[in-house]
């Protein structure tokens, strides 16, 4: 029997405010003492009053106008009950029936179609305390509680099950993470668990209309993570059902060593916890006045930056799209096309600096783990780097060590040509020495160029590149090896001595 595979994904999102969900203890916990960011409101102690934090409802709004929600007039808080131990005052405050946005939908790209992706909802509420599992001495084993993370605002956007393969789980995540750092709201961080992912995924019959019996899969905190997880689950569930089995509705782990899912608990329903309207916090009210000022202030996201990158630099919609993919790096490159300098068209220019943006500058920023906003090469060091380039000043090979060096001193690329002395050889008189002295230091080469053999001739061009340490003009130097080949080809056998 043939399966459709069906997704939801559940994104819970940290905020980036000064302060937590319901109180003014501060929201930065990720490095500081355990339980130091505590008081009697995240302790859930009683008689501890909450009041709602506006920045975190502001970049809900936000976030959901970005996500073409609606954002209705009237929105309350509610309690999820639950008996984790990780949930101080026994429940959550939470929004359960009537959410800060609704609706609203995320156009997603995958191989080139473009796919829509409905949300259900978007709403707010307060992150959990973190547990440390810790080994005692007699081989047992025991639990921490750290309580800083507790109250932390926290983000819900919950899609609906549009989905149907794990790259278009991957491209839509991908895709939201980029919005929410245009946006500002959040470091969407996912090491550090700013930016974490539910996955919601079954199996009905091809052609079927009735959902198949979903798994929940926890613990995912990268990209591809995501995509493996999901297309485990898929085949683990395929497997079940072809084999006469029954797929269980429970939550399940992902487990990133073993690239496999782990059953945890089974997967409760809303009524399982008891919600009730949460009597500590008045009901929330979106004046129309203030939502079109939040709406006002929204930036241009990811994908429209990425049509105008097309559009306005002629740049390749792959090249786009990556450039984009990151507020930082689009912005960098954005600030090198600004200090385009020399006659080169646009075009070729802007596709010059996407090239080694996303060539040979992130692959010295991979090998020391930054960001392109911590690299010691800046927007106008690129382009000045390009400009040498084109202007054929130096080569593309001396312009990789170039580069290694601004990066490794900080120093201007125009600086460190002029001090090393990486000029160009563009002179033809200078360089047929190199030549002749390549091709008599490799005589099965200019055998092999004699017999028919062309790719000799590209060898000897790269020992002559090789001996001028890259300074070496690489069209002359072609030019000149092909001359000499076909000189030496012509010329009369030497006359022997009898």
């Amino acid at each position: 029997m043939e399966y459709e595979t069906v997704i939801g994904l559940e994104v819970h999102v940290q905020l980036l405010t000064k302060s937590k969900m319901f109180c003014s203890c501060r929201a930065d916990y990720q490095y500081a003492a355990a339980n130091s960011r505590v008081c009697p409101v995240c302790l859930g102690l009683p008689g501890a009053m909450p009041v709602i934090n506006r920045k975190a409802v502001e970049y809900t709004i936000m976030t959901g106008l970005a996500l073409n929600c609606q954002i209705p007039n009237y929105s309350k808080f509610d309690r999820k009950n639950y008996p984790y131990p990780d949930l101080m005052k026994g429940y959550q405050i939470t929004q359960y029936d009537l959410p800060l946005a609704v609706g609203g939908y995320l156009d997603i790209r995958v191989d080139g179609r473009d796919c829509r992706v409905h949300l259900e909802r978007i709403h707010l509420e307060e992150d959990v305390a973190k547990l440390q599992h810790r080994p005692s001495s007699n081989g047992d084993s025991y639990s921490l509680v750290d309580v800083n993370r507790s109250g932390v605002p926290l983000m819900e956007i919950v899609s609906k099950p549009d989905m149907s393969s794990a790259e278009e789980a991957r491209t839509y995540l991908m895709t939201l993470h980029s919005i929410l750092q245009y946006l500002g709201v959040s470091t969407v961080n996912m090491q550090d668990g700013s930016f974490r992912c539910d996955a919601n995924i079954s199996l009905m019959p091809k052609g079927a209309t009735e959902y198949g019996t979903r798994t929940e899969i926890k613990n995912m905190n990268s990209f591809h993570s995501v995509f493996m997880a999901v297309n485990y689950e898929v085949e683990r569930q395929r497997k079940v059902l072809e084999e006469g089995g029954r797929v269980v509705q429970e939550t399940r782990g992902w487990l990133d060593d073993r690239n496999i899912t782990v059953s945890q608990r089974s997967k409760e329903y809303a009524h399982d916890y008891r919600y009730l309207p949460e009597p500590d916090l008045p009901p929330l009210i979106a004046d129309r006045a203030w939502v079109q000022e939040i709406k006002d202030r929204i930036p241009e996201l990811a994908p429209q930056r990425r049509d105008r990158f097309a559009s306005q630099y002629g740049l390749p919609e792959y090249d786009a799209g990556l450039l984009t993919g990151s507020k930082d790096l689009a912005d960098f490159y954005e600030s090198a096309m600004d200090q385009k300098k020399n006659s080169a068209s646009l075009e070729a220019f802007a596709k010059n600096v996407s090239n080694w943006m996303l060539g040979d500058l992130s692959r010295l920023l991979n090998a020391e783990n930054l960001n392109i906003s911590e690299s010691t090469v800046s927007p106008a060091h690129l382009a000045e780097l390009v400009d040498l380039v084109d202007s054929q000043a130096i080569s593309v090979t001396m312009a990789k060590t170039v580069l290694e060096e601004a990066f490794s001193s900080g120093e201007a690329p125009a600086r460190i040509v002029s001090d090393q002395g990486y000029t160009q050889i563009s002179d033809s008189s200078a360089l047929e020495t190199a030549v002749n002295q390549a091709i008599d230091a490799n005589p099965k080469a200019l055998a092999d160029f004699m017999e028919g053999k062309e790719n000799a001739a590209k060898f000897l061009v790269g020992q002559v590149m090789k001996a001028t340490k890259g300074q070496a003009k690489p069209e002359l130097v072609n030019t000149l090896v092909n001359q000499e080949l076909e000189a030496r080809k012509t010329a009369p056998p030497p006359v022997t001595s009898p």
